[in-house]
C-alpha cells in the first residue's frame, strides 16, 4: 500500500512539473534560435520549417502569423537599451537607422498583442512615411502626449511592445551583431 501511495505521489509531481513547464514555454517561449541586437529580439526561424517545437506551440497558442524567412524578419522590444520596461506614461525615443530592407514597419502593441487604442488611430509608422534627417536617420517619439515630428501615441498604458518588421532584408538566421544589422536605439528620456 505504501509503495502504491509513493508511486502515485511521484507520478502526480512529475505530471505537475511537466504541465507547468509546457505551459511556461507555450506562454513565454524560449531562447532557442533567438537573435538579440541591443533591445531588439527576433526569432528568424519562426517562419521556417526548422522552427523548434516550443516556438511552434507558442505561436499556435497566440495565433501569431510569423513573417516567413524569405519575406523578412520581425524584431520586438519590451525594454529600452538600459533594460527599463517600455512604459506608456514615459517619453521613449527610438532613433537611428534600420538594417537594409526594401520596406519596414514599426508598430506599437499592448502586452497581449493588440494594437494600442488612441484617438488618432495611429498604430505605427512605415519606412515610406517616417520623416528622416539628411543622413537617413530618424527619431520617433513614443509618448502619451502629443510631440512634434514623428510621434506614436501610447494612450498612457503601463507596458507596451514595439515590433519592427523588416521586409525583403538580408537580416536573418546568420546575423549575429549590431555591426551586421544596425538597429535603432531605444531610450527612455522622461517619466512623470
Amino acid at each position: 500500500m505504501r509503495l502504491i501511495f509513493f508511486t502515485l505521489l511521484a507520478l502526480m509531481i512529475a505530471a505537475g512539473i511537466g504541465v507547468g513547464a509546457t505551459w511556461m514555454t507555450a506562454t513565454r517561449g524560449t531562447d532557442l534560435g533567438t537573435l538579440k541586437i541591443g533591445a531588439w529580439t527576433a526569432r528568424p526561424q519562426n517562419g521556417t520549417a526548422d522552427i523548434d517545437p516550443y516556438a511552434r506551440a507558442s505561436i499556435a497558442r497566440s495565433g501569431e502569423l510569423p513573417v516567413g524567412t524569405g519575406d523578412g524578419v520581425a524584431f520586438t522590444a519590451t525594454m529600452d537599451d538600459n533594460n527599463r520596461p517600455l512604459d506608456g506614461r514615459c517619453d521613449v525615443v527610438v532613433s537611428g537607422v534600420t538594417p537594409a530592407a526594401r520596406f519596414w514597419t514599426l508598430t506599437l502593441y499592448d502586452p497581449k498583442g493588440y494594437l494600442v487604442a488612441n484617438s488618432l488611430q495611429r498604430y505605427g509608422f512605415t519606412s515610406q512615411e517616417i520623416v528622416r534627417g539628411s543622413d537617413g536617420a530618424f527619431e520617433l517619439r513614443v509618448a502619451a502626449r502629443s510631440r512634434s515630428g514623428n510621434w506614436l501615441p501610447t494612450g498612457g498604458i503601463d507596458r507596451y511592445i514595439l515590433t519592427l518588421r523588416l521586409y525583403d532584408t538580408p537580416v536573418g538566421v546568420a546575423t549575429r551583431s549590431q555591426r551586421e544589422a544596425p538597429m535603432p536605439s531605444i531610450t527612455t528620456v522622461g517619466c512623470p
